[in-house]
Formats: C-alpha cells, sequence, structure tokens
C-alpha cells in the first residue's frame, strides 16, 4: 500500500518505480515558535539546482505534494471555524486542546496551533511556482499551464485561512530555503487580511478560465475536485475584502458559468406526511460528502494513519467505535434556537383540489431537533443506548452526517449561493439576495420578484440561462430545511413600517436586515461544517460591531456567558497567537 499522493502519482504516470522522492520534501519549514516563525531546517535544503521542475512527472508528484501538506491543515479548518462559534461545543470526553479551541484558551502548545504547517504549504507553492518552466511547450500547449493556475489558487486559499486564524501576518511569495531567507521573511511587516486579499486577487485573477488539472478517478475519488476553482476563491477574496460587486461577479460566473452550470438542485428535508398533517416522519436527500455533486472542492485524505494524514473529523464529532462512542464535540443550545426559530411551511392539496399552506408545530414533536428547519434534525441524531452502565462505551450515541475520512470539503454549492447572495446585498441588490433564499434564481422569478430598477441596474450579474436554470432544478436555499419557502408569507424582504424618501433609503433600511437574514441562512446550511465562526466574524469587521460575534458566541448555552462575552469584545482574541 501506498500514500494517497504516490497512488495518484502512478495511476498517472505508470511510473511508480521510476520517480524520485518529492523535492518539495527537502523544504519543510521547521516552525516551532513565535521567534521562529520562517525557521528552516537547513540539514533538508537542498542545492537549487538540484530541484528544477522540468518534467511532467516532477511538476505531478510536487502539486499532490503540496495536496499533501494541505492535509494537515483540513481538519483546524473546520474545528477552528466550528469549535469556536455559536452552533457547536465541546464534550466532557474532548482533549484538553479541543477544549481550548471552545474556551479560547488556544496556547502555543495546543495541537491545532500550528502555524508552520501553514506556511509549509506556503513554500511549497513558492517553490513550485518559482521553479515550474510555466512557459514550456510541448504539441502547441503549455505543459505546466493547469499545474501552475492550481498551484496559484492553493496558495492563495491558504494565505486567506492563515489570515483568517492568524490575523496579521507576513506575507512571503517566495521560497525559503535558507537561514538569511528565513530571517528576512520574519522581518516582513505583517499584512492585514485585506491586504493580503487584496494582493492574491490581482495573483490569480488571470487564471479564471485556465482549465485546472484532469487526473481521472483515483481510488473512487474524483481528482478534479482536488483543485480549488478559481472564480469560487476570488468570489471569497473579494468578499473579505470588500469589493462586493467583484465578488458577486466572480461568484455569479462561476455558478452560472453557462459550459458548467451549478444550479441549487431542489434536495430537501422534508415533513413526508403533509397531507395526514402528521409530521411524524420525514425524508431527506441531502448529501453533504465528497463524493456528491453538492461538493466543488474537498482536500483528499489517507484512508490509514499509516499512510499520511487521516481526517479526526468523524471521529471528533460521531459516536464510533474508535472513541468508544464518545464524541468530543455536540451542538448547542443556541444551534437548536436557531433551527427552531424558522417556520416549516408545507403545500398540501385540500379535498376540493385547492392548495394550502400550513406550518409544521413547534410542540409535541418526536424530538425537539425536528423544530422548524429540518437540516438540523435530518443531519444530527442523538439517542441513549440500553448498554450496561459499567460498560466501558459510552450510552450516548451521537451521529452528525456532514464528514467520512476519505476528504474535507472547502467547497460546496449551497454555501457558494448564500456567499454570492452576501455579495449581492452588499453590492446594493437586496432583492435578488433575498430572492436566492426564498425562491432561487431563474428567468422567471427575477422578472417576477426583483423590481425593474434593480433588474436593470444589476444586468449581467443577475441573469442566468433560462434552459440551464429552471424552475425543475432550482429552488430557494432556506428550503432545503424549511418546506416551501417559495410559498411562505411569513418569509418575507424586510420592509421599513413607512414608505422612505428614497429608493435608496429603502435599501440602506434593507441590507443590514437581509444581510442578518443570510447569515442565520448560513447557519442552518453549514452547521458543523466549519464556516459559522467565520461568517459571524466577517460580519463584524464590516460593521466595526464586535459585539455581532461575541453576543452569539456568548449564547451558545442558551443565557449570555459575560466572561466569554468580554473575551471576544476584543478583537485581538479571535485570533491565535503565534
Amino acid at each position: 500500500m501506498q500514500t494517497l499522493k504516490h497512488r495518484i502519482t502512478s495511476h498517472i504516470w505508470g511510473l511508480a518505480g521510476m520517480l524520485t522522492f518529492l523535492p518539495l520534501g527537502g523544504l519543510g519549514w521547521a516552525l516551532t515558535s513565535c521567534s521562529d516563525l520562517m525557521d528552516t531546517d537547513s540539514e533538508l535544503v537542498e542545492n537549487l539546482e538540484d530541484n528544477t521542475l522540468q518534467h511532467p512527472t516532477d511538476s505531478v508528484y510536487s502539486v499532490m505534494g503540496i495536496i499533501y501538506k494541505m492535509q494537515a491543515i483540513a481538519d483546524r479548518t473546520v474545528l477552528l471555524g466550528e469549535l469556536r462559534s455559536d452552533l457547536t461545543t465541546t464534550t466532557a470526553s474532548a482533549s484538553k486542546d479541543l477544549k481550548a479551541i471552545a474556551n479560547f484558551t488556544i496556547d502555543e502548545q495546543n495541537a491545532y496551533n500550528r502555524i508552520s504547517d501553514y506556511y509549509a504549504v506556503i513554500n511549497n507553492c513558492n517553490y513550485f511556482l518559482k521553479f515550474i518552466n510555466k512557459d514550456l511547450v510541448k504539441n502547441d500547449r503549455k505543459v505546466f499551464e493547469a499545474e501552475y493556475a492550481a498551484v496559484k489558487a492553493f496558495r492563495a486559499w491558504t494565505y486567506l485561512q492563515l489570515a483568517l486564524v492568524y490575523g496579521n501576518v507576513p506575507l512571503v511569495t517566495e521560497p525559503v530555503l535558507t537561514e538569511i531567507e528565513s530571517e528576512n521573511a520574519m522581518n516582513l511587516s505583517p499584512k492585514s487580511i485585506t491586504e493580503i486579499c487584496n494582493y492574491f486577487i490581482d495573483d490569480i485573477k488571470d487564471y479564471v478560465d485556465t482549465k485546472l488539472p484532469v487526473y481521472g478517478q483515483i481510488n473512487d475519488m474524483n481528482s478534479q475536485k482536488f483543485f480549488i476553482p478559481v472564480r469560487a476563491l476570488l468570489g471569497d477574496l473579494c468578499l473579505w475584502a470588500g469589493r462586493y460587486n467583484e465578488a458577486a461577479t466572480y461568484y455569479h460566473d462561476y455558478l452560472a458559468l453557462r459550459t458548467d452550470p451549478h444550479p441549487t438542485s431542489t434536495s430537501t428535508a422534508s415533513w413526508a406526511d403533509v397531507r395526514t398533517k402528521e409530521f411524524r416522519s420525514f425524508r431527506s436527500s441531502l448529501s453533504y460528502g465528497y463524493n456528491n455533486s453538492e461538493c466543488l472542492c474537498y482536500i483528499p485524505m489517507e484512508s490509514n494513519e499509516f499512510y499520511g494524514i487521516k481526517s479526526q473529523l468523524n471521529d471528533i464529532f460521531n459516536s464510533t467505535s474508535i472513541n468508544q462512542d464518545f464524541a468530543s464535540a455536540k451542538p448547542t443550545q443556541r444551534m437548536y434556537q436557531l433551527s427552531a426559530a424558522s417556520n416549516y411551511c408545507a403545500l398540501y392539496t385540500k379535498v376540493d383540489g385547492s392548495q394550502d399552506t400550513i406550518y409544521a408545530p413547534k410542540v409535541n414533536l418526536e424530538k425537539s431537533e425536528y423544530i422548524g428547519d429540518l437540516r438540523f434534525g435530518t443531519t444530527y441524531s442523538y439517542r441513549i443506548s440500553n448498554k450496561d452502565r459499567f460498560a466501558r462505551t459510552s450510552n450516548e450515541i451521537q451521529s452528525i452526517d456532514k464528514f467520512n475520512s476519505a476528504g474535507v470539503t472547502l467547497y460546496r454549492t449551497s454555501m457558494l449561493y448564500l456567499r454570492y447572495a452576501e455579495a449581492l446585498n452588499r453590492a446594493g441588490f437586496p432583492q435578488t439576495a433575498f430572492a436566492i433564499l426564498k425562491y432561487g434564481l431563474y428567468a422567471d422569478i427575477i422578472q417576477k420578484q426583483i423590481d425593474d430598477y434593480e433588474r436593470a441596474t444589476g444586468g449581467s450579474l443577475i441573469s442566468f440561462d433560462g434552459d440551464n436554470f429552471t424552475i425543475e432544478n432550482t429552488q430557494g436555499i432556506h428550503s432545503r430545511g424549511s418546506g416551501r419557502a417559495d410559498c411562505d408569507t411569513l418569509y418575507k424582504i424586510p420592509l421599513p413600517t413607512t414608505t422612505l424618501a428614497t429608493r435608496a433609503d429603502t435599501v440602506a433600511y434593507q441590507i443590514p436586515l437581509v444581510e442578518d437574514m443570510i447569515i442565520n441562512e448560513m447557519a442552518l446550511e453549514g452547521a458543523f461544517e466549519g464556516y459559522r465562526f467565520y461568517d459571524l466574524m466577517r460580519v463584524a469587521l464590516r460593521r466595526n460591531d464586535a459585539a455581532y460575534l461575541a453576543a452569539p458566541v456568548s449564547l451558545r448555552n442558551g443565557t449570555r456567558d459575560e466572561t466569554l462575552f468580554s473575551i471576544l469584545s476584543d478583537r485581538s482574541n479571535w485570533y491565535l497567537k503565534k
């Protein structure tokens, strides 16, 4: 058996026995403390003349080596975004390091506080980008163009994660190979997240139309999804940089691309017995795994720790044989409250053939997880087993159907639509943003639900091809768990109680309120996936209001934790110590 990167390289080239060890492995960064942020192990630095990247096997092997390095930050991308949020907390069985994440007491010895792992990815990317012969042409084709674009995206994505986790960080774009270069990198002035985003927007924007590598199916995994879609990443960078029109454009152009469209789909979690009004059984066609159409990009992980890094998320969030059924993380009361605050609206046919709406009850349901939005109750389950009380395994069995050991998802269609909505709203298109939540965007809805002014102003930014986007494949994101949102008269765009002086005044009134609805929808749709803390952070920074993050997180347990609120009111505590 071989590691993932060896299996992939062997699959592509059939030359596993002829490949030399990945040159980039000689560039591992021994970053061990704040003072050694850019330290290198001089014994591992090879001579530059021995590290040229001129052959396709060198290129592919090096790209897979970068993906291998990304495995080290895959789990923490989820854990740092989720355990610090208001939706998830740790159990008594959690490790000290996991509890420290949730309690905002992460120190430099914490296993999830390894800034070196991010810079290991970045340094490998820098090395590849510097020494690959990107202009090499064979058979009228640039040999390394696809890999070059992919590595550019890896570096930009990793830097975005680095800035989200650590705040201001040095921007290093040249490979660090010597002690002197390491010291010089350490002395660079740290860059803010906005500066980081602006740099990488310029760095990757020319590669939006570059096709990414195609390595085929590898161990039942679609290797095309190993690579980060450049347009989607540009949308994220622009969103964090406050460049909302550009963010909305990139998201739109990715989702609506005629040659590769991404409609929302009509998958839902729904009550199955609406006609009888019993609300006792439900069905779900939602799927969150790496191998479904919702997943746009993921970091592939090893199937066994013996071969490398295996994701621990499934064993952290679920009761498994590995953890003797003792899960380490669980949903908070705040998660229950957010889900229950939604109304589930169903459309049913009466005896006379007419249709009407009915709302699911919020009392006398089998489980409290089923109140309101069904995405929570259909992805999370909890039960008490009848084990002997002296058994070594837990009798509390928990399952969160969002994790698997094969890959850690980075991009998913529904979440991308919600970021598109967020960008549209801030760009001055609240009606269109709300339509993404309630109806989905296709020609008929755009015509009926968005007024003439917003349609004319939005133009191609809110245009969706009539053949690729229809009522058959498109729905509002809220309908994924809250029934027929399009028929729900309680779910509506906020309007002022009195007519305001100008349209601009009305839009200004709506933007923060629609934004709140979008952020709540992100919680319902993306719970447990690692987005929540950063979604709250992004809006808190945008509004210059630390309480936007501090207040909900301090309400994890249903009542406000004043100590936690105080900690998070200081923005420096949003970031890990370097």
